[in-house]
């Protein structure tokens, strides 16, 4: 890996992989919901569809041409802290690639029209998503944690707001937020040495600079949301502290996530679908933002059987409470943990990902030994101090589905009890 400054101080973390023929590239802004207010909120994902939309030089069925007369990919994402809009292609078209996203980044038109159109495509996925109780649950989740701090936001926006945006809204949003500061360019691939002239070409007129965007630490908040929808299941989500994302027991929360509900072997499915058939869709996942972290449990099961699911969770989580995890959990864990990491590294775009996000978000780096060293390192210890962390809160609760009775009366601050008798 090597990371170097363009002329106009851009950053720029690179890759070359000459055992492959394909190249990933990455523009990543820091900039998502979480850096909206509540009038703009779902302006971030709002620019991510209009940078698709045609340029001073392309229009959008153009830009999608270009991809498709190279075999190659384009696409964009945008999450509560940053936009990423990416391509993959085959190394010998990597100069077309950085010329068309250079050209959406910087000379996208935002005309009125397009704008118009775009909104009513993205009103379309907010109608798509709520019909999705199983999506909606995890922002009720949000809502639950975060109360009014934008964490809470939706990334979609809310169709109010979406309504009332402008073109000159997007462009200001731009103006402020992507920065030179807030900015990124990774590449992961079969590079060679004219990378850098060529993005200096395309990148090295980006003279937009500005402040590093701030943001306020939030508070973790136990509350029971639910939400009234008709549905065949009950789809519901507990919510504890987790780690930021330069926490230094990151790697031990991941092993834990993976014990509790990360896969099939593990507590919360082998209890609740292998032995009983409870539920299809069980699982953990930990999010970790900027300053906070967040570890979440969710399970969609018919109304009849959520309370025995509940139930169920929490004495897999009353069991890890009072007894942690045991030494072949851990054992199978850390293994478990060295071989997703090698294995999800295998690919530009996975690579082109870890570089683009670790740059934006930590200014620093770890070679896959560094890695690997720190996975051997996890003890008991580290574990039993993300469970401190996890238990040092009661609980929150979302659910969406028809009715609330099995989770009303549901006492969040259980654990935190339980954890501190130990």
């Amino acid at each position: 890996m090597e990371k170097i400054k363009l002329s106009n101080g851009l950053r720029v973390v690179m890759e070359k992989i000459p055992t492959c023929r394909s190249v990933s590239f990455g523009i990543w802004v820091k900039t998502g919901s979480r850096y909206e207010d509540v009038q703009n909120n779902g302006v971030s994902h709002f620019i991510e569809h209009m940078l698709f939309k045609g340029t001073e030089r392309f229009d959008a069925k153009d830009i999608a041409e270009q991809f498709d007369a190279i075999g190659g990919n384009l696409n964009a994402f945008t999450s509560k802290e940053y936009t990423c809009y990416y391509a993959k292609v085959l190394d010998e078209h990597l100069p077309i690639a950085v010329d068309v996203l250079a050209d959406m980044f910087f000379r996208s038109n935002m005309d009125d029209g397009e704008l118009s159109k775009e909104r009513n495509v993205i009103l379309e996925e907010i109608s798509m998503y709520e019909d999705t109780p199983d999506d909606i649950v995890h922002d009720l989740m949000a809502k639950a944690v975060y109360g009014e701090h934008p964490l809470a936001y939706p990334i979609l926006g809310t169709k109010e707001q979406l309504e009332e945006m402008k073109s000159k809204d997007l462009k200001a949003y731009m103006a402020e937020h992507y920065t030179i500061e807030n900015t990124v360019i990774s590449v992961a691939g079969n590079i060679d040495e004219h990378l850098v002239e060529l993005l200096e070409r395309h990148f090295g007129g980006f003279k937009n600079h500005g402040n590093e965007s701030g943001i306020t630490v939030p508070e973790f908040h136990s509350n029971v949301l639910f939400h009234k929808k008709k549905t065949e299941q009950n789809h519901i989500c507990l919510s504890f502290p987790g780690c930021a994302i330069d926490d230094k027991r990151q790697y031990a929360m991941v092993l834990l996530n993976n014990a509790i509900g990360g896969g099939m072997s593990s507590r919360l499915f082998q209890e609740i679908r292998e032995k009983r058939g409870l539920a299809y869709a069980v699982y953990s996942y930990h999010s970790a933002h900027a300053d906070n972290g967040l570890f979440t449990i969710y399970a969609g099961t018919a109304p009849k059987q959520t309370k025995e699911v509940m139930d169920l969770t929490k004495e897999v989580l009353f069991d890890l409470a009072t007894k942690g995890l045991s030494d072949d959990e851990l054992r199978k864990g850390k293994e478990q943990l060295k071989g997703s990491l090698i294995l999800s590294l295998e690919g530009t775009g996975s690579r082109m990902n870890r570089l683009g996000k670790n740059e934006l978000m930590l200014g620093k780096h770890y070679t896959l030994d560094e890695m690997i060293t720190n996975i051997d390192k996890i003890s008991m210890d580290d574990v039993e101090s993300v469970l401190d962390l996890m238990f040092s809160e009661p609980f929150s609760v979302a659910m969406v589905g028809t009715s609330d009775r099995s989770i009303s009366g549901i006492r969040g601050d259980d654990f935190v009890t339980l954890r501190s008798n130990k």
